[in-house]
């Protein structure tokens, strides 16, 4: 079982050291310089048919926040600060810089400037890393140590950056990955506490956040999740009575400010974790879907932070640069505020050739200057692909922006869409084929954009950096690029604004309540209220008041939705904030089901769901169908029942000896199975009884 999906945290040691004066000995040693204009692939011509891209305006995914982009930096990297680092960093966007570096701020002692048991590099104290965060017009993160500190320790650094020195150190995590203490048998994160259980990281979360804010009351605190999917989600440790994400979430939803995940999706190249950011959408879903669960009507205050990511293998290659876009993207677009690469330099690990040229696997955005075998890497700060890749975002969209739904007919294809303040509207398209120029045709919806040319950007193969191209160049994407287009509105924006951010009042297995503030400026006639599927916009209703009943909804569903104001001309104001909900199992019915997780593990698990007849009369037969929310979980294996599964669709039927249900509640059939799951394993939401739709308890 792979018990870890995150790269180990380095370290300088004798060899990485070594390494790094290497480069300069590589003549003489006859050692190959990585060049990043190495050879290049030869494109296939575009003989495909052309790529579908649908855009919609009317559907949005939310607002580009001001913390969205961001970077680790690390206190073992001597070059952290360097003013380079600035420049670049400020040049790509970044918004925000976290500190003082993954696991090692669970040794890190700020006062002191020491992390016992790892390595310090000279000139990364705090007050450095705020001279860069500020030169780069930056924001911090900060690791507050949990795993060898104290309430007190971490209580006092807010008091010396926010009321000593003003910084306005705004986000503060308690602890990085503290799961990795040795609770669940892995251990490389440091953790002093005799109890390492998730029930005592929450509660001295809630001892850090007390201290913390009685010093400065307008900070957030956030607190570390696992990221559902990824090990150990869904295992519950020694003594506990759930796993740690729900612990924990139990103990801090009424405290916590944020959330903390991180990704690292790994595979055998840069080419299938690209493919495996897919499995995003789904994990950050059932992290909401968890807040919810506890947090109650708090949970819309609950941000989610990714501050780690990465793909974890080829680092420094081309398709890593273009995970990089795609999962920023991907991340924000499901309801993450803040996401965090890592790292700024991180150092060489392996040698690979891919697509041309060599990659040294090092996680940093910016070169180390490092040498590992006979490869030696660029100088000092020469940005790696994954660079471009994030600094390719600054054509897409910025903070304070609007991204919206876009769809394309190609598995080869990501897409991506902002709606910018200026009215602009912007289309990022990543073709992740090797090997395939792609044609591609864009269709706008709830947008109008003038007949004057796109503006174009491209960064792929002979490109040196993110570059203005014509806008002929964006009917074929070159294989392993990203092309961004961005058009400008035939009309300007009706002098409606956006309705405020919409919320359920009411809901049951049929209908919703939902309402919203009223859209500042002008006089909007009445409120559309579109369900997002896919790129298409479904209108459900509309009002002329700022609420309205949804009904005829399947019991057990999940919708997605925003909120438009019209005005008297037609036009449509921008998108409200987008709002998922779900409905309810039926509180009355004639049967009941139990859907009950026995033991789980990061790739698959084992539940049992017990079937109740409520009905006057009996059952003798029966069949039970139902679906399952994530497209990653497929069913094994399963006993005391006739089991099926067709894609996500599961259908059960009695094995003949618990065929019989006594009505009334008399007696039970019982069945269990076993199943995998590829990334989130939320439990199914409606379960139908011989045609009848039960109550479901979970």
């Amino acid at each position: 079982m792979l018990l870890t999906a995150h790269p180990p945290r380095p370290r300088r040691t004798a060899r990485g050291l070594a390494a790094l004066t290497a480069c300069a000995l590589a003549a003489v040693l006859g050692t190959t310089a990585l060049s990043p204009a190495a050879a290049e692939p030869t494109a296939e011509p575009a003989t495909e048919p052309a790529v579908e891209v649908s855009v919609n305006a009317t559907l949005g995914l939310g607002t580009i926040d001001e913390a969205a982009f961001g970077v680790n930096t690390a206190i073992w990297d001597g070059s952290m600060n360097d003013p380079e680092v600035a420049t670049l960093m400020g040049d790509a966007g970044i918004g925000v810089m976290r500190y003082p570096g993954g696991s090692y701020g669970d040794i890190y002692h700020w006062e002191d400037h020491t992390a016992p048991g790892g390595y310090v590099a000279p000139d990364t104290d705090f007050d450095a890393f705020m001279g860069t965060v500020r030169a780069t017009g930056a924001q911090p993160i900060i690791i507050a140590n949990y795993g060898t500190g104290t309430p007190e320790e971490a209580a006092e650094w807010v008091r010396y950056a926010n009321i000593t020195q003003g910084y306005g150190a705004k986000y503060w995590e308690i602890g990085n990955e503290i799961y990795g203490n040795g609770h669940y048998g892995a251990a490389w994160e440091a953790d002093d506490h005799p109890d390492k259980s998730p029930r005592e990281y929450a509660r001295n979360v809630l001892a850090y956040a007390d201290a913390m804010k009685a010093v400065d009351p307008t900070i957030e605190i956030g607190a570390v999740l696992t990221t559902p999917g990824d090990w150990p989600d869904g295992i519950v440790g020694p003594g506990d009575t759930a796993d740690w994400n729900h612990t924990v979430l139990s103990m801090v939803a009424d405290t916590v400010d944020f959330v903390i995940v991180h990704s690292y999706p790994g595979g055998a190249s840069a080419d299938e974790a690209l493919d495996r950011a897919a499995r995003l959408p789904g994990q950050l879903r059932e992290v909401r879907r968890q807040i919810d669960r506890y947090a109650g009507d708090r949970s819309a205050e609950i941000g989610i932070a990714l501050t780690e990511v990465n793909s974890n293998v080829q680092q420094t290659s081309r398709p890593n640069g273009l995970f990089a876009a795609d999962v920023y993207m991907t991340a924000l677009e499901n309801g993450v505020f803040n996401v965090d690469w890592w790292n700024t330099h991180n150092g060489p690990t392996q040698v690979n050739w891919v697509d041309g040229e060599f990659d040294t696997n090092d996680a940093g955005l910016l070169s180390s200057g490092g040498c590992i075998e006979d490869v030696c890497q660029p100088p000092l700060h020469t940005p790696f692909h994954p660079y471009y890749g994030i600094k390719s975002l600054t054509h897409l969209g910025q903070p304070g922006d609007t991204m919206v739904a876009a769809t394309s007919s190609s598995e080869e294809v990501s897409v991506h869409a902002v709606h910018q303040a200026d009215g602009e509207l912007s289309v990022m398209l990543i073709n992740k084929s090797p090997d395939q120029s792609l044609p591609v045709e864009l269709d706008y919806a709830g947008y109008t954009p003038t007949a004057e040319p796109a503006v174009v950007h491209r960064y792929g193969r002979g490109d040196t950096d993110v570059t203005r191209v014509t806008a002929a160049d964006a009917r074929v994407l070159p294989p392993y690029s990203i092309t961004t287009v961005t058009v400008a509105p035939h009309h300007r924006d009706t002098s409606v604004e956006a309705p405020g951010a919409p919320e359920v009042t009411a809901v049951d297995s049929t209908t919703a309540t939902l309402s919203w503030p009223a859209a500042p400026g002008g006089e909007p006639v009445r409120y559309e209220v579109y369900e997002r599927l896919g790129a298409t916009a479904q209108l459900l209703g509309s009002s002329t008041t700022t609420s309205l009943t949804l009904a005829n909804l399947p019991p057990g569903s999940e919708h997605t939705v925003n909120v438009v104001a019209r005005d008297a001309d037609g036009r449509l104001s921008r998108p409200s904030e987008p709002l998922t909900f779900a409905t309810t199992s039926p509180r009355d019915s004639t049967c009941e089901v139990t859907y009950r997780v026995d033991t789980s593990w990061s790739s698959g698990f084992v539940a049992t769901v017990t079937l109740t007849n409520l009905a006057d009369t009996q059952i003798n037969g029966w069949s039970l169908d139902f679906s399952w929310p994530s497209a990653g979980q497929t069913l094994q294996s399963a006993w005391n029942a006739r089991v099926t599964g067709d894609g996500r669709q599961v259908h059960v039927t009695d094995d003949g000896g618990n065929a019989l249900l006594a009505p009334n509640g008399g007696s039970t059939a019982t069945f269990g199975f076993v199943a995998a799951n590829e990334g989130a394993n939320p439990p199914p939401t409606a379960f139908r009884l011989n045609g009848t739709v039960c109550h479901t308890i979970t």
